[in-house]
């Protein structure tokens, strides 16, 4: 048995990645302990996992929350630099806290989520393994592949190769507070520092709940880099009331910002203008930022709530309406239902592009939307049936990608012989 540490931040998306996969480790028999913000303690309890906090001076509970509110009404590179700086907050609580947490309960080994910056450097001065896991769009950098904070279409011509170079100069930049917070812990404990941002990752095993359709054409990942597919289940999640009964069974369109860039009221409102008219019935989840109260009267009147069972909805909708998150964007696709994106900040336009590339539905960026633009989008996908034969497409390659289990084995191998696990 080996007791492993999670390491992710407490925010839904990556909960969702992080706690199925700590539960599927647990119930072959490991010891799991999730080790983050109080923010965080909740969902990983009701998921009957071990919590311990840390950083509890600088993100007391409801700390997190807050700042993914105020996260939530930026956008563009403001929502980028807004990230940064969290990102940053956060690496130095795991810097200065984690090692000591790690020695007092014995973990063993790490699953450091990719963004989770100082988990992997903590585990090099340590000397216990760790494996990355990418709950967000893959992030290890490459000339071909564009940056995930841009919605550009993958091309290998040799002009995108220099509009990549542009957008990984500005990421670099951007991100400097972290990797300078995080240089200055291995420079302490005489840790070589990374020459690529690459080198951040893990050298045993590093998995990605994509499944690799939904992925940009790669040539320079490690051997050791996995598709598993997505871990998604109802591992933490509360249980949700919803009015079935007020479901009409016309076709159906689900529409959710996620729970984080969801402050946008005006979006909503496009949504509902777009919608009406047509042959559907429109669900709008409101992810906790607002109260249904708080949009009366929109057009075509929409069922509207604050949280909606998102999981069982998804068997019911013709299609969804999204943010781009990753988490919704794969749970769309394991239930086969193509989408209409409208992206708005972090990692969502580089999920949306995807989204576009391998045809499984339609982007309206968040620039450029109003309600015509939004309306045409909605009625080509409901109306083309390449989008939906795209969507199920997607969801066979994650049926046949492995999801949980085949992370859980690549961890557990990867542990216990110590050795990179090839693909």
């Amino acid at each position: 048995m080996t007791h492993f540490g999670l390491i992710c931040p407490a925010s839904t998306g990556h909960l969702n990645t992080m706690l199925p996969l700590g539960k599927e480790l647990q119930n072959r028999g490991h010891r799991v302990t999730l080790i983050g913000v109080l923010d965080g303690q909740s969902r990983t309890i009701a998921a009957g996992l071990e919590f311990q906090a840390i950083g509890e001076s600088e993100f007391p509970i409801g700390a997190m929350a807050q700042s993914l509110t105020e996260l939530g009404k930026l956008n563009g590179l403001a929502a980028t630099k807004h990230t940064i700086n969290l990102l940053k907050q956060s690496a130095i609580v795991i810097l200065r806290d984690l090692p000591k947490v790690i020695k007092e309960i014995g973990v063993e080994a790490l699953l450091v989520d990719q963004i989770s910056s100082g988990g992997a450097s903590v585990a090099e001065s340590l000397g216990i393994p760790y494996i990355t896991v990418c709950s967000a769009v893959v992030l290890n950098r490459e000339p071909s592949i564009p940056p995930h904070f841009k919605n550009w279409s993958y091309n290998p011509a040799w002009w995108a190769y220099l509009r990549n170079q542009m957008g990984y100069k500005l990421l670099t930049s951007v991100s400097k507070p972290i990797r300078k917070t995080v240089a200055e812990y291995r420079k302490q404990h005489n840790l070589p520092l990374p020459s690529r941002s690459n080198d951040a990752f893990s050298p045993l095993a590093q998995i990605s709940q994509q499944p690799a359709e939904f992925e940009y054409p790669r040539q320079n990942l490690p051997k050791w880099f996995h598709f598993t597919g997505p871990y998604h289940n109802s591992t933490g999640r509360e249980s949700i009331a919803f009015p079935y009964d007020k479901l009409t069974g016309q076709p159906l369109i689900y529409a959710s910002l996620g729970t984080v860039q969801n402050r946008l009221q005006y979006v909503f409102q496009d949504i509902a203008r777009a919608c009406e008219g047509l042959n559907v019935q429109l669900v709008m989840s409101l992810g906790g930022a607002l109260a249904p109260e708080a949009l009366p009267n929109l057009p075509g009147n929409p069922l509207v709530v604050k949280y909606a069972p998102q999981l069982e909805l998804l068997q019911k909708a013709s299609l969804t309406i999204t943010h781009a998150g990753l988490n919704t964007t794969l749970e769309c696709l394991t239930h086969g239902v193509p989408m209409v994106a409208i992206p708005i900040a972090n990692d969502q336009p580089g999920i949306a592009a995807r989204i576009a590339w391998t045809g499984t539905g339609e982007v309206v960026p968040l620039q450029k939307l109003n309600v015509s633009r939004l309306r045409n989008a909605i009625e080509r996908v409901l109306t083309q049936e390449s989008y939906k034969q795209n969507a199920l497409r997607l969801q066979e390659a994650i049926r046949k990608a492995g999801g949980v289990t085949r992370a859980a084995d690549i961890v557990e191998k990867a542990v216990a012989t110590g050795q990179p696990v090839l693909a």
